[in-house]
């Protein structure tokens, strides 16, 4: 069946994935029972026994939950890579190895600038550890377990057309691509690798242009505002901490407090303190952040989830944020599905990376319906799999898209962080998992995506979504 029997990996948001929304789960790096993209897909799905086509994945590389932390608080705290170091990896050696010849790939734009390692001597805010790099290795490793190992989805002779990877102008992002990428395809062939940058965290392409996004974005952080000031405890951190920290108070949002503490909490560091309480040898009381004003963060994160549901406006900005990279998606697949596999004489990508951040995986889960899953974790995945059955004959398959029935015997599958949650998703709630059909399918996901997720703007299209007035 030549490509049509292989998979398509997109690894964001990211972030994505990336976003690069690369998945730990608690105490491990990695799962100690195989992952959904492993396991057969059981007895009451034997009447489709499908062949997965294609795999589009969200990566994402960063998280601001205290679970996460449980996940990845190693012993380490330096980012200097050394294979001396804990926690380590068979892979580290050789994955440092490899990252010195780099010079022989393609880069866009700026990205031939960036570090391909963790060059810093201490831990700096937004840098990758040695353990975010060993967590992608495993990651990559992992997933090569099961898309390459048992489905052949690149062979040894990969041509440069059949790989994309994507980033953000982030380092970060870089890094954790490239480690995902070793351990999804060790010693791979720089020569035949090319990376794009992708200018916005929501890689949204040629299409970021949405001024209701904004607005919607813009009336969400309003209501996140009015949420804190009407809690007199949570108040008087944001005071304490913006005196700390020598910043604005109005500037401050849980997002950029909890992540600062985080990183001191996940690898036993100090919680930051004034610059004049650093200079003192007094005890200024208030000049140094505490675990009591990370739990009092932590909390009013949790609370504000139920709320941002209920409220309703992030939805409508994710909507809008997220389609462009979902409207990509969908393009991809219903390419494959009609037999269209090549773009401008090109040949179709079979793996593609995107590497993202935890603003780019937020939205995606919200807009597809699985705001339950809450904040992305570390190393998050988001994985959109298409699927046929091969009881359909190619001679058949053929004669269906002459006919327009292209769509048919094609299926799409979501996964994050292993877990099967197609039928949680907005576009597959309603589908009979237990029919003679126990897959979504395909016909479902490219309806919400084209139209039926801008319902909740009340609009058609994204074009329409995004220039109508948002009150």
């Amino acid at each position: 069946m030549l490509a049509r029997s292989r998979f398509m990996l997109v690894l964001v948001v990211g972030a994505l994935l990336a976003v690069l929304s690369f998945s730990l789960q608690y105490l491990h790096l990695i799962p100690t029972n195989p992952v959904a993209e492993q396991r057969s897909l059981g007895k009451s799905r034997k009447r489709v026994n499908p062949v997965r086509l294609s795999v589009y994945v969200c990566l994402s590389t960063v998280s601001i939950y205290l679970s996460v932390c449980l996940s990845v608080c190693l012993s380490t705290v330096s980012i200097y890579l050394s294979v001396c170091l804990k926690p380590s990896h068979p892979l580290l050696a050789s994955f440092i190895s490899h990252m010195a010849l780099s010079g022989r790939g393609h880069w866009d734009t700026s990205l031939g600038s960036l570090p391909r390692l963790p060059n810093h001597s201490t831990c700096e805010m937004g840098e990758l550890t040695q353990t975010g790099v060993v967590q992608h290795l495993k990651n990559g490793d992992h997933l090569r377990q099961a898309y390459i190992k048992r489905h052949n989805l690149l062979t040894a002779d990969w041509s440069p057309q059949q790989l994309w990877v994507e980033t953000t102008g982030k380092s970060r992002t870089l890094q954790s691509g490239l480690a995902f990428l070793f351990g999804f395809l060790p010693h791979f062939d720089w020569s035949r690798l090319t990376v794009k940058q992708q200018w916005s965290t929501l890689f949204c392409g040629s299409s970021c242009e949405c001024p209701a996004r904004n607005r919607y974005l813009d009336q969400e952080q309003r209501r996140q505002y009015r949420q804190r000031t009407a809690d007199t405890e949570l108040e008087r951190t944001y005071v304490a901490m913006a005196k700390t920290l020598g910043v604005a108070t109005k500037n401050l949002r849980a997002a950029n407090p909890v992540d600062a503490l985080l990183c001191h909490f996940c690898h036993g560091l100090p919680f930051p303190c004034s610059s004049t309480q650093i200079t003192s040898n007094a005890p200024d009381e208030g000049a140094c952040l505490t675990l009591q004003h990370f739990a009092v963060i932590r909390r009013q994160q949790k609370n504000d989830e139920l709320e941002r549901r209920e409220a309703g406006l992030y939805r409508r900005y994710a909507v809008l944020a997220a389609h462009p990279y979902l409207n990509r998606t969908a393009t991809r697949m219903e390419r494959i599905a009609r037999g269209s596999q090549t773009l401008k004489g090109k040949e179709e990508a079979v793996f593609a990376l995107a590497s993202a951040h935890d603003v780019t995986m937020a939205p995606l889960l919200s807009a597809l319906g699985l705001e339950g899953a809450g904040f992305p974790k570390f190393a998050a995945r988001l994985v959109f799999e298409l699927w046929n059955s091969p009881e359909v004959k190619d001679k058949d398959r053929k004669s269906d898209r002459k006919r327009g029935k292209w769509l048919e015997n094609m299926f799409i599958r979501v996964l994050y962080n292993g877990e099967d949650l197609t039928f949680d998703t907005a576009f597959c709630r309603d589908h009979n998992r237990h029919s003679a059909q126990p897959l979504c399918p395909l016909g479902n996901f490219l309806s919400f995506v084209r139209k039926d997720m801008f319902n909740i703007v009340n609009a058609t299209s994204y074009l329409q979504a995004c220039h109508q007035i948002v009150l």
